[in-house]
């Protein structure tokens, strides 16, 4: 059973994700409904669309667990880093789908990694971080 400090965490983090929360919509409900077309629009040339924000999310998600557990870089399912260009201009439910399906899925791997941490760990700074 994780200790006050941990739980309080992953309220924090569920509201945030996919639980009811005090500040409105959490990010899944936020997709909820989407289809590749909505997530494919850009507001203009050079600006993400919802798609590319999803998977970034999905990203930071990653990073947080992969320093949270030290583990090494490169564990990611995409290749690249930080922002991954989605959303050609055609609609691609499939797509859309497995990206949500990730977002979901780093989502669960860092709730788990924290589910394991104690108080004392949240104060930790990997060695590789700035």
């Amino acid at each position: 059973m994780p200790d006050s400090n941990i739980s309080i965490l992953l309220v924090l983090i569920d509201q945030a994700f996919d639980h009811k929360s005090w500040h409105g919509t959490n990010l899944r409900g936020s997709i909820r409904g989407l289809s590749s077309a909505d997530a494919n629009w850009r507001p203009s040339p050079g600006r993400h669309n919802i798609w590319e924000i999803v998977v970034h999310a999905a990203y930071w998600k990653y990073v947080v667990r992969r320093r949270l557990l030290s583990e090494q870089r490169g564990s990611f399912p995409l290749k690249g880093s930080n922002w991954f260009a989605r959303g050609d201009g055609r609609p691609d439910e499939s797509a859309w789908k497995a990206d949500v399906g990730l977002l979901i899925e780093m989502h669960k791997n860092l709730r788990k990694s924290v589910s394991t941490l104690s108080s004392k760990e949240l104060g930790y700074k990997p060695a590789t971080s700035k």
